[in-house]
């Protein structure tokens, strides 16, 4: 019997978190996604939704779209 590699791709966040110094909540935010390179993230998780794709590979590893299942 045949074996095959299968991938299974789930819709995730994964979420950092940091310490701003601002006046304001919404300068905060502006701060931090602006991209500040002071400022230091630290990885607090990932956070997976109920999306996902089941897709088997090739042995390149380059995913074989002829039949999958899921969302894309």
């Amino acid at each position: 019997m045949p074996t095959f590699t299968v991938l299974s791709r789930v819709d995730a966040y994964v979420d950092y978190t940091t310490e701003v110094e601002a006046d304001s909540l919404e300068e905060a935010v502006d701060l931090a996604y602006d991209g500040d390179p002071s400022t230091k993230w630290k990885e607090q998780g990932v956070v997976e939704f109920d999306a996902r794709h089941i897709v088997a590979l090739a042995a390149d590893g380059e995913e074989i779209e002829a039949y999958s299942r899921g969302e894309g």
